[in-house]
């Protein structure tokens, strides 16, 4: 595709399957929590990913509470929008592997990246006050619930201020730091 078009289409491409991959991870992420399930967000993301988790659970059985279709959705999802991606920008051919490496890298790192933007707007609705009836705040705060819970143990509330949305954040981003360069590395040495 020519220079013009390929970025326009690159961009759109790209848009539309990191959103459904986001959605789907949000399900996934959602279950493995516990939110609430009739939650109006909940149900959204519900309808939005049913049709193709439908058919993929009757091949991809859970293990335990984990949703594995919904990983095989993610991570065929991501392969699929970075293979078009590659395509748009005037690649060739491209290997399996390097497309499944490169997905579950972005995906471990997607997943840092909610947890930390969970975090964050948490943190700022609460400075406003927020309705705590609101489907959106009830489904982060059931969200960062397992990440803040063991941060408040180490550092208890002081004076009315609470500190382990900075520790959560500063953990994840170290994790993040720690975890995805290595993962790259794999990736790369697997798909060789």
């Amino acid at each position: 595709m020519n220079g013009y078009l390929a970025n326009p289409a690159v961009f759109l491409v790209n848009s539309v399957f990191e959103l459904y991959v986001l959605a789907v991870l949000l399900r996934f992420l959602f279950q493995l929590v516990e939110a609430e399930f009739y939650n109006p967000v909940s149900q959204f993301l519900v309808k939005i990913t049913h049709p193709p988790l439908k058919i993929l659970r009757r091949f991809i059985p859970s293990i335990g509470r984990v949703d594995t279709a919904a990983i095989v959705l993610m991570l065929a999802v991501k392969m699929l929008g970075d293979f078009l991606v590659f395509q748009l920008q005037g690649g060739g051919a491209v290997g399996i592997g390097i497309l499944t490496g490169s997905a579950a890298v972005q995906l471990v790192s997607l997943t840092f990246n909610v947890f930390i933007y969970a975090i964050i707007i948490q943190a700022i609705l609460s400075w406003i006050n927020p309705d705590p009836y609101n489907p959106v705040y009830s489904l982060l705060a059931d969200l960062t619930e397992p990440v803040l819970r063991p941060c408040r143990r180490l550092i208890p509330t002081l004076g009315g201020l609470d500190l382990s949305p900075l520790i959560a954040l500063i953990g994840l981003q170290f994790l993040k730091i720690l975890i995805i360069p290595p993962l790259h590395q794999l990736a790369l040495m697997l798909t060789f």
